[in-house]
């Protein structure tokens, strides 16, 4: 007999649902894959901590660190303290500063493990931001202390530089100080103001092809100090204009949580590899992961039908996750956690757990089961049915 349970509907009435009993996909071990694939990790919060949560940061460092090993066990690499991991959204910068030297730390134990990690100026006090200058000290502030133990930089967008910022040659000087004492290649990430309306108007215009011109600009006086850019800006066409115009070797990395799936398989356009595919960097990559492992499999063996029959069901419930307002969607990544039994409570960083509807966690669900996601599928249900009777639901 198939499992059930009782949801509410986007209306705000209740109707049976069966779970159909499909099971997820397990990858293949051993397979290596022919794209760079980061999923963005996100932190577990500590409940049982006596702080106060919309104040201060508590976090379950044993089960934060244990949900890497298994992305590593998937052959994903970690994009760590990003947004994903409420970074300027709950994680302040000394936690974040812990939590990547634990990663680093953890990553030693698997040989070919990944981890990059965003380097910002979140530790500042932005109205004590008055120019580019003070923009740069927070940035190398952060570039000293993470690349210390090793770690390689995302350096992440810059709330403060977007609000000093009086031109592009502003950011260019900025990127141009930043890259030039680079200890590796970096990872540069433009965030769209659809994930932080602080970020409007980054390298100096809203115009996005212009301040496409300003970011392709800086990474061409720097090729060798760039190992990519993630974009996250939700529109696969200014993807792939920006792929086709990267420096030789220089990787896009998706962010497009809309539309990863033909991102990363690619058009194959043009002569240089990188120009016809996006490698990926990925906060959707979290509450799919197994699903991106498995797929990505496919692809490094050719069979690109099999990659798109298992991402493709993903992605309704990635555009689920990620609707406006879309900062919201790390509630949807924590939520898919503990459905999947990768930590033992529902409560967020911040209280961040209280930023969708039950209408929202209901419709998740249903996505997650049509998409073959839900791995521990009794589990689930129960699971499903206590945030359901928290809110007066039965049944």
């Amino acid at each position: 007999m198939a499992l059930s349970l009782t949801l509410p509907t986007a209306s705000g009435a209740l109707a049976p649902y069966a779970l159909r009993g499909t099971a997820p996909v397990k990858p293949e071990a051993g397979v290596k894959f022919n794209r760079i694939a980061y999923s963005a990790a996100h932190v577990v919060a500590d409940p049982l901590a006596a702080i106060d949560p919309w104040l201060q940061c508590a976090v379950d460092w044993d089960t934060t660190i244990a949900y890497r090993r298994h992305l590593f066990s998937l052959g994903l690499g970690v994009a760590e303290a990003m947004d994903t991991a409420q970074r300027g959204m709950g994680l302040d910068w000394p936690t974040s500063l812990e939590l990547i030297r634990r990663s680093l730390d953890a990553a030693k134990d698997v040989p070919g493990a990944l981890v990059a990690s965003g380097c910002g100026t979140d530790h500042l006090n932005i109205d004590d931001v008055k120019s580019v200058d003070d923009v740069i000290r927070g940035y190398e502030e952060q570039m000293a202390a993470i690349e210390a133990p090793g770690g390689k930089l995302i350096v992440m967008a810059s709330r403060a530089l977007a609000r000093v910022a009086k031109s592009p040659a502003d950011y260019e000087r900025v990127y141009d100080r930043i890259l030039s004492q680079a200890k590796q290649p970096v990872v540069l990430h433009w965030l769209g103001d659809m994930f932080d309306p602080a970020l409007a108007g980054y390298w100096g215009t809203k115009d996005v092809d212009a301040a496409m011109d300003t970011a392709v600009g800086i990474i061409a006086a720097h090729p060798d100090k760039v190992d990519g850019i993630k974009i996250s800006l939700l529109d696969k066409d200014k993807e792939i204009a920006m792929r086709r115009r990267l420096p030789k070797g220089v990787r896009m990395y998706t962010g497009d949580d809309f539309n990863y799936a033909e991102l990363i398989a690619g058009d194959g356009f043009g002569s240089e590899p990188t120009h016809g595919k996006s490698d990926a960097l990925l906060g959707i990559f979290d509450a799919i992961a197994p699903a991106a492992s498995a797929a990505l499999g496919a692809l490094a063996q050719g069979n690109s039908e099999k990659f798109h029959a298992i991402l493709g069901p993903t992605v309704p419930l990635s555009r689920h996750i990620f609707a406006a307002p879309t900062r919201f969607y790390k509630t949807g990544v924590v939520f898919m956690a503990w459905l999947n039994g990768h930590q033992k409570h529902f409560t967020m960083v911040g209280g961040q757990q209280s930023t969708r509807s039950l209408q929202h966690f209901a419709e998740l669900f249903r996505l997650a089961d049509a998409a073959n996601l839900l791995e521990q599928p009794e589990l689930a249900v129960r699971r499903m049915k206590t945030l359901l009777a928290l809110h007066g639901v039965e049944g």
